[in-house]
């Protein structure tokens, strides 16, 4: 495959003053992008701000040769989410790339979670990915083109303790995405999502014993550029990726089993025997809308088994 390349692209990296988001800032950078880096600069509960990390990250950059601009809003508010887009159109004139990494944790047990640690989470990851993603797709809308990539993880995905808050937010994201690339799909805008495995100031205390150096930010950055590049033709995938790893995440379901409803409704004794064949994964398939699912039930009745 030929050099892939970002040249006369402006992308948007959400938290990107470190870790994740600086990585991709500087290899978007790097491949010819024009990058704001938006980043609060606060701490990793989210508290605090800060314009010094946003800075360095763009200071980088413009050593190296690329061309970027700095943005300190917060992506919780819907204000916050405009400004980050308006400062891509006033430094560079348009948006191309919106990259969704913004976050915070606010890890604890479910039975020792607050309210507010719920909702501060979700605001962040959740509905900071809404206010960011809004105006860029009505701009990529317009233009008839845009590339997003959205954070999830492997909370969202599978699970962690203490992280209830965190995991709902990011599963949700994948709802997100893959529901907004069959918007996106006639205006030439693809969606994908990435849940990344690496070492970073949120992740330490999670990753405790791994080496850092297998598992750096800077090796995540590479799918992230292949994903908002043209040469990219994926839309509406998830992936998982890290430490040189890159996974195809399936979101599917198995055969399962099928009563016809007309013939003998299903009851929980139906379930309970039917159990072994509901959990084999032989002959998985990976629905690409929710429609998939109902005509797969339509086609089953129409069979009269």
């Amino acid at each position: 495959m030929s050099n892939i390349r970002l040249d006369g692209k402006v992308a948007v990296v959400t938290g990107a003053g470190g870790g994740l988001g600086r990585a991709h800032a500087l290899l978007l950078a790097a491949r010819g992008a024009k990058v704001v880096v938006n980043d609060l600069g606060g701490s990793v509960d989210g508290t605090g701000s800060g314009k010094n990390m946003a800075d360095l990250v763009v200071d980088e950059i413009k050593k190296a040769g690329g061309e970027a601009a700095a943005n300190y809003d917060s992506v919780a508010t819907a204000e916050g989410g405009r400004a980050i887009i308006d400062t891509a159109v006033k430094s560079f004139g348009r948006i191309d790339i919106l990259i969704n990494n913004a976050g915070i944790l606010r890890d604890k047990s479910f039975s020792n979670m607050s309210e507010e640690m719920w909702d501060t989470v979700c605001a962040v990851h959740l509905k900071g990915a809404y206010n960011c993603t809004k105006p860029a797709y009505d701009l990529m809308k317009a233009q008839s083109y845009g590339r997003i990539v959205f954070t999830t993880s492997g909370t969202g995905l599978f699970g962690n303790f203490g992280q209830t808050n965190y995991g709902a937010a990011k599963l949700g994201l994948v709802g997100f995405a893959n529901s907004l690339r069959q918007e996106g799909a006639k205006y030439n805008i693809h969606c994908n999502t990435i849940a990344p495995i690496a070492m970073t100031r949120m992740t330490e205390g999670l990753m405790q014993g791994v080496p850092g150096d297998l598992f750096a930010p800077e090796l995540i950055s590479p799918l992230v550029a292949y994903l908002v590049s043209d040469s990219c033709a994926q839309s509406g995938e998830v992936f998982v990726v890290g430490g040189g790893m890159v996974a195809r995440a399936f979101i599917g379901e198995t055969q399962g089993a099928y009563t016809n409803p007309k013939k003998s409704e299903p009851t929980p004794e139906w379930v309970a025997d039917n159990i072994d064949k509901i959990m084999n994964t032989d002959g998985y398939t990976i629905p690409k809308a929710v429609q998939d699912d109902t005509l797969k039930v339509v086609q089953l009745m129409q069979s009269g088994d």
